[in-house]
């Protein structure tokens, strides 16, 4: 279940009340006659099944609360109410598959975010990749993978093109192509400094990798593991099942092909430097191919989902 706080100007209250009553999976409902100050207005308060949210913050938006008021949602982490248990069993679908699409915007919108700290991470993720292609360590690459950032503004571009917001795109492309451009020149001052420390050496990149050689060496496969890890990650950050995402990140080799091609241009190895670039962008695009077409059809599976069960004054 989810807890739901609104402010509404007094002449609305009923409005949203009478939305909140005709909507399924809705229970809880209190009112608190002028008790908000900023904005001046009532408070009203409900909990609703997950599966139920999106349908009612989209009313919500409709009657323009969020302009004129205010709609925060939380998570209720335990809910001991037989009244909460018949909102969810009368709401359609599985709350774990319920896509609440503000929050996925809300979220996504973060993590896509061209910030200091991200560029940091992505840095960070590629010199470690850089020393386990070095030392043709997969447990250095594993490392490198699950610290990466980049797979925020891969979800938040997919969420962009299926919610058609050019502000997300745009924000989304920022971060990906300036966050990766940073940490591409960050990454090869640090190769050339292990270089002069001895610690990298142009024998060690161009010696049998046969732990890391495929980062340089993409094939249909490349596309493939992406293209199922974008599924993966889509999922898991749509419904309420998230422990997949650690998983996807250790899946797919964009930071580890990145820190490739910055070690090897650093050393004027430019057939590694292509082949890792292959490598990165065929990642890229399985991410964000996989993202956008699952959102879709949970966009399609979800709107079929609330034609048959939208309101209570229906299922009466």
């Amino acid at each position: 279940m989810l807890h739901v706080r609104l402010i509404t100007p007094s002449e609305r209250t009923e409005e949203v009340v009478d939305l909140i009553e005709h909507t399924v999976g809705t229970t809880h409902l209190a009112v608190l006659k002028g008790a908000a100050r900023s904005p001046d207005g009532d408070v009203v308060l409900c909990d609703v099944a997950r599966e139920a949210c999106d349908g009612l913050i989209a009313g919500l938006r409709k009657l323009e609360i969020d302009e004129c008021g205010s709609i925060a949602v939380e998570n209720i982490d335990l809910s001991l109410s037989e009244s909460a248990d018949e909102a969810e069993e009368a709401a359609p679908g599985d709350p774990a598959d319920a896509v609440i699409w503000d929050q996925l915007t809300e979220a996504t919108h973060e993590e896509s975010t061209l910030s200091v700290s991200y560029v940091a991470f992505l840095a960070i993720a590629m010199m470690l990749a850089a020393c386990g292609v070095i030392l043709d360590n997969a447990i250095l690459i594993v490392g490198a993978m699950a610290v990466g950032p980049e797979f925020g503004p891969l979800a938040g571009l997919s969420t962009a093109l299926v919610r058609k917001s050019p502000q997300l795109v745009l924000r989304s492309l920022n971060a990906l192509f300036t966050g990766f451009a940073a940490a591409l020149v960050l990454t090869s001052a640090f190769a050339w400094l292990m270089d002069g420390l001895g610690l990298f050496t142009r024998d060690m990149l161009e010696a049998d990798r046969p732990n890391t050689e495929f980062i340089f060496r993409p094939d249909w496969m490349s596309f493939v593991v992406a293209f199922l890890a974008g599924i993966a990650g889509t999922l898991s950050l749509t419904s309420a099942k998230s422990g997949a995402l650690i998983g996807v990140a250790i899946s797919v080799t964009t930071v580890p092909a990145a820190a490739n091609a910055a070690v090897a241009f650093s050393y004027k190895d430019y057939g590694q430097t292509a082949g890792s670039a292959g490598q990165l962008l065929a990642n890229l695009g399985g991410i964000v191919l996989a993202g956008t077409l699952t959102l879709l059809t949970q966009k399609w599976l979800w709107a079929r989902e609330r034609e048959r069960t939208p309101t209570k004054a229906r299922l009466d």
